[in-house]
Order: C-alpha cells, then structure tokens, then sequence
C-alpha cells in the first residue's frame, strides 16, 4: 500500500520531480511517497549520442530498444516560455549510462535550435553533483535561474543570458535551532555565554521568483550548527524520534542586493505562489515531525512582502491542500486539496477561494475524470487544470460554472505552461507511437508545431500503438491497454506479460514507454489493465476498492485478461503477471489466488498490511482504505498477499530496494522466507542505495544515478520470463 505523501525538505523534493518528469514511471502515479514520480523522457538513438533532430533520418530497419540501450535513454522535462515568447527553457537528464544528471538547454523557437546553457563541473568526486535543475526565467528575461550542487551546499544560481559565468548567491542565516546547546546536550554544553552565533550558509531547496523580479522565495532546511556538527563526529547522536526542531523556511531574497529575510511562515514550507503584482504570496506549509500521521497537517498562510514577519493563516484553505494560483484580480485564489467526495487521499478537486468575502467554491464539481499534478493556469475566460480522462491526459478549462476538454494532437499532454502575457504555449506531448516531444502554439486551439529538443527517439526505434481493450465486471465499465508484438496473429498468438500500474490510486494512459518497447522486441504482448480504484474514471471508481484491496480489484483483472484473450491473439497458456509498488502487491494476491501465470514478478511489493503500516515512511493513505490494523486486523489480514501464500505455486521474482523508505524491504523479504519455506520458487533481489521511486526508475529505462541497477533488474526479468515459459 502506498504511503502518505512525505512532509518537509522530503516533500519539496519529491514535488519538484512529480510536477517536472510527470511524463512516464506510470506504474508510479499517485503511489505517493517515493511513488508520486511519473516522468517524461525521451530516448537516444545512438549509445552515449549526444545531437539534436535536423533532418530525416537515415533510412533503417525498425528494432526494438536492448537491454543496453535503454541505459542510453535521457530525458525532457519542464519547459518554461521565456517572457518574450521567443525562447523555451528546458531541462535534459544524461542518460543512467551518462550519470542521470540534468541540465538546462535552450529552444530557440523560430530557428528551431537547441543549445546547451548549464554544464556539470568536472571534477565531481563526492558524487553528489545532481547537474543543474529547477531552472527558471527571471521576469526580464535577461537572466535564468538554476539549483546545483557544486560545493558542500545546493546553491540558487543566476546565469546571465548575454554571456558569463553562473554566479551563485551565497544565502546564510542565524541558525534558529542549535540542538547541541539544549539543556540536556549530550555532551553537556560548557561556556554557553561565551559563544556568539554567526551566520551559517543554507541549503537552498526551493525558490520561486515574484512576477515583478523583485524578489525570490527561497526555502532552505535549517543549517546544521558546528555545535552539532560536533556531537555527530563524537557520535553522541541518538535519535529522539519525532522531535526533531530543525524545519524548512521561508525566506525573501533580493536578487539585486543578495539581502535574505526570514519570514514568519511556520515550517515545513512546500510551495509558495506569488500573486500577479508581486507583493504578496501564499505559502504552503506542512507539519513538523510526522504531524500528518495523525491528521491532514498541511496550511496555508498569506504574506505581504513588505511585512514579512507577520503571515496571516487562511483559515478557510483545508489541511489537504497542496498548491495554488492566484487569479489576475488579486482577489481570488486557485487551489487543489482533497475531493469533496469520499476517495483515498491525495485524490484532489480544483477550488476557488473569494479572499475578499472568505468563501470556497468547487470548481470541478461533477467532472467524470481525475485530476492531474499540474498547478491550475488562469487564462483570460476561466482557468486550466491537467485532467486524466480515461487512458488520456489532456487539459479542463473551466470558466462561469462550465467544463470544457481541451484537444491535442497526442493522447497525452503534461507540463503546459506559458509566460506571464500568455504570448504562447509550451508542453510535453506524447502517445504510444509518438515519443515525448516539446511542442509550441502561439494560442491554445492552435494546430500546434513540434521544437526541436536534444536527443529524441529516432524514426527507427520501432513503436505499437496501443489498443483499448473493453469490459465489464460486476457492474464496472473497464478498460485498459494491449500491445502486440509484430507477427501476432490468429495462427502465431504470442505469450503476454500483464503489467499492473501502482497506487493503487494510479492508471495505465496512452503514452510512450520504453520498458513496453523493451518486453514486446521479446515477442511479447503486453497488458496492462485499469481495474477498480485506478484514476481517469471519476470519485467513485477510484473509491471502489475501499476495504477490498485484491478482492474487486484482482478480478476485474483476471476479467481484462480473459477479455484480452478473447479478442486478440494471445496464447492463454504461457502468462506471465508482473507489477510494481500496488502493482507488486497485486502481484502477491494473484500468486496465492490463481495458478493461471507460468511466473510472477512482484518489485517493492506490499506483503504485510500490518507490518508495512507500522514500518512505512507515511500511513494516512493506507489507513482510509482498512482503518487502523489493529482495531480492523481481520480487514488488514486478508487484504494482505501473505495471508494467501499457503496456496502459491508459480514461481515468483522480487526487486526491492534496500533503501525503500515507502515499501521497506521487509515487505519482499517476508514474501521470500514465506515461498522458500513453502517450498515454491523463488529469488529476490535486493539493490543497495535504492529507495522506491529511483529504483523503478532505473528498472522501466529512465535515467538513474545508478549505473547497473536497472540493467540487472532487466536482464533477470528476461531470464525469469524466458524460464518459465520453456516449461
């Protein structure tokens, strides 16, 4: 079961990745924690390439990508319009072969060029250096904004665009938290009057630059003092759990002096959005030490730029909201928190907030979709918010009471962004046979034009395009997506991989996956199913598989499997079920349920609901689907896949991370002793370093810091496959 969203430095850094690489991993969307990240990334043609689309192609046999290939594969993401319309800002990620690291690169869009603006020093031994990201335009377009990690600090750095050097500020601040002079310090603290505190440099972790540039919102976690920067080099550092006093500010930086204010905002600050005159913004803040295993902790607060001290708490705002925008007027104030339906946390309604008179308004009341990760976007009739319907992604305007879709070329649009005199559109587009691709629009509604950006998929890399396959279970209308490989047909049905997505709040959309291309250049077809409790198919779809996790869920997957196999050419007697996070946790419910699948392949799989509740980095999300386990254990028990391994057969492959903070790795190995000692085949596989998300990262082809992690995971998956359907 997926965990709460995390809190503090955690949840900046994993909102900047789900809002800026929301284009793939999506067996990951809305798994929360760790499992929030969905990417979108683009695929090198040739191994270690470097260049950039400027012509037709050479003309070549289409080949699906290797095992090697897809550490070759690099990545898009976050593209920002510059203010005058005529540039597009754009992050790039080396591919895992490369590093992973991202950089900064800029389309010029009538030339159709790109060019690299930001470089990784190269003398990098800490391994550390993460490239250059968040990258941002200031409001005269005279210079962009970056985060690196280049020193002992996450510095914001400012390039300008006339040519130079990227000059970092240097930000510090008097320490507001220095445990190692608390009364009971261990070691005790000596000449405690005799010590003056200095300022200390910050770790910059989020920023956000007013619409006026006259300053920049900076959050940064507090320093670590010399003082107990001493007690940890002596080891006197035990962990009082839940007490921690050290949180992330807010701050206000004057670009042109350098000057950092604190703000009187309460910690963990998030996200800020600044109102369209600058002068004033709304912080998001949540809880300090797990605040939200008990209860919805996040709040919002109202800042006059002037008076920074003083933020005024906007009560009226829920304790689920996770981020905003300000209208043009001022008045009125744009922000998603949870639905007003009964759904499983993180699932959010759009509202609107009257600053003058203190009401709220739903402003996606009704809509039969879901809605996405992306920040609302006003225009001049109503206001924008990525929308997941069905196996699409695209965009909902909503303006005087009304609801009308937005059309794209591509099933799936995310990152839709423009700049502040709205003088064009950029966004990430992509569909199964169309690879991620950055496109340009003067308006919305415009026939649209595709930029040229580093490194895309080239014409040869073969691709399927994906079919809906329809059914229906117990009064559900389901569907979901099939690949075949070339050569299936009535007389050669081919074996099938069925994929299950995470979550289980999440869903399989029409979009360009390289793992998909990797299992079909095999000869398999591949399925992937959007049973109950997935996303794109309304509040009470998604709410469906309350208290009935591998009960509903599961057949209405083993139903989308007898459907796919009755409409296309599959061979029912060579199967193979895979999935990760919730998709490896259906994994386990279907090893003790069926004998149907020749293998098994489960990654950072929920085993135990009980001792994933009480291990796991977040609790709130699973407890809205059985309660607390130890007042509802019967509930907990049997929506666990430990409680039916006793009846497993096939055999079953784990992957999991040793790192996982979201699925723990004593989730897989509880499975592993349970199979061994049931005497049913298995292996598991544990990678060091990997936490949830980056693991599946590297395993689905993205771009990881890990250079071999997802190479082994693929090549056993391979193997796995190929053994059990050799029996």
């Amino acid at each position: 079961m997926p965990a709460n969203p995390a809190t503090g430095e955690q949840a900046i850094e994993q909102a900047r990745h789900s809002e800026k690489r929301y284009c793939w991993a999506r067996a990951l969307t809305y798994d929360s924690g760790m499992r929030n990240l969905t990417f979108c990334f683009a695929t090198c043609a040739l191994v270690g390439a470097s260049v950039l689309i400027t012509g037709t192609a050479r003309a070549q046999k289409p080949t699906f990508p290797s095992n090697e290939v897809l550490r070759h594969v690099r990545a898009l993401s976050s593209p920002r319009l510059s203010p005058n319309g005529k540039g597009v800002l754009l992050e790039v990620a080396d591919s895992t072969a490369k590093g992973g690291q991202e950089h900064l690169w800029l389309v010029d869009i009538e030339r159709n060029t790109a060019r690299q603006l930001t470089f990784t020093p190269a003398n990098d031994s800490s391994g550390e250096y993460r490239g250059e990201y968040d990258g941002s335009w200031m409001p005269d377009g005279g210079s962009v904004l970056f985060l690196a990690h280049r020193g002992k600090y996450t510095q914001l750095y400012r390039l300008p665009m006339d040519g130079g050097e990227a000059r970092a500020y240097v930000l510090k601040v008097l320490p507001r938290v220095d445990e190692s002079k608390s009364p009971d310090a261990v070691p005790p603290v000596k000449n405690l009057t005799s010590e003056k505190a200095t300022p200390l440099e910050i770790n910059v972790s989020y920023y956000s630059v007013s619409p006026n540039g006259k300053f920049i919102a900076i959050t940064a976690r507090d320093p670590e003092t010399p003082g107990e920067k001493k007690e940890h080099e002596e080891k006197a550092d035990a962990v009082w759990v839940d007490h921690n006093p050290h949180g992330t500010r807010l701050y206000l930086l004057d670009p042109a002096s350098g000057k950092l204010t604190a703000t009187g905002v309460p910690p963990n600050v998030r996200r800020v959005a600044w109102s369209k005159r600058g002068n004033r913004l709304v912080a998001i803040a949540s809880g300090m030490n797990h605040e939200d295993e008990l209860h919805p902790a996040n709040s919002a607060w109202l800042l006059d730029a002037s008076r920074p001290a003083h933020p005024e708490r906007l009560t009226r705002i829920p304790a689920t909201v996770e981020g905003g925008t300000w209208a043009s007027d001022g008045n009125h104030f744009y922000f998603l928190a949870q639905s007003a339906a009964d759904t499983p946390p993180g699932y959010d309604d759009l509202y609107a907030l009257d600053l003058t008179s203190g009401t709220v308004s739903i402003l996606t009341s009704g809509f039969s979709g879901s809605l996405g990760y992306g920040l609302p976007i006003e225009t001049s009739s109503g206001v924008l918010e990525t929308v997941q319907i069905g196996t699409r992604e695209t965009m909902l305007e909503m303006q005087a009471g009304s609801q009308r879709i937005l059309h794209f070329p591509t099933p799936v649009v995310r990152q839709l962004e423009t700049n502040a005199r709205k003088t064009g559109w950029v966004w990430l587009g992509n569909g199964s046979t169309t690879p991620t691709t950055l496109y340009y629009a003067a308006r919305l509604g415009d026939q649209p034009r595709a930029l040229h950006a580093p490194a895309v998929v080239p014409a040869g890399w073969m691709a399927v395009k994906a079919k809906i396959v329809h059914w229906t279970n117990e009064g559900f209308d389901l569907e979901g997506l099939l690949y075949l490989p070339p050569g299936a047909s009535a007389e050669h049905k081919v074996p099938l991989i069925v994929d299950v997505h995470g979550g289980p709040t999440g869903a399989w959309v029409d979009d360009y996956f390289v793992f998909n291309e990797f299992l079909l250049g095999h000869g398999w077809a591949v399925f992937e199913p959007n049973p109950r409790g997935s996303t794109g198919y309304g509040a009470k779809f998604v709410a469906a598989n309350h208290n009935d996790l591998g009960g509903g869920d599961y057949r209405d997957i083993m139903t989308g499997v007898d459907a796919a196999i009755a409409q296309e050419p599959i061979d029912p007697s060579r199967m193979v079920l895979m999935g990760y996070s919730y998709g490896g946790e259906m994994a386990g419910f279907v090893e003790g349920k069926t004998t149907r699948f020749k293998a098994i392949i489960a990654g950072a799989p929920v085993i135990d609901q009980e001792s994933e509740y009480g291990t796991e980095s977040g609790s709130w999300y699973d407890r809205w689907f059985y309660g607390l386990p130890w007042e509802h254990a019967a509930d907990a028990w049997r929506q666990s896949p430990l409680a039916w391994a006793a009846h497993a057969k096939a055999p079953m492959l784990l992957l999991q991370g040793e790192a996982d903070t979201t699925d723990p790795l004593g989730q897989s190995e509880e499975m592993y002793r349970a199979l061994r000692q049931m005497g049913v085949p298995v292996d598991l596989v544990e990678y060091p370093r990997e936490n949830h998300g980056p693991l599946a990262e590297g395993i689905f082809g993205m771009p990881s810091p890990e250079p071999w992690h997802g190479f082994d995971a693929r090549q056993r998956i391979v193997k796995f496959i190929e053994a059990a359907f050799a029996k």
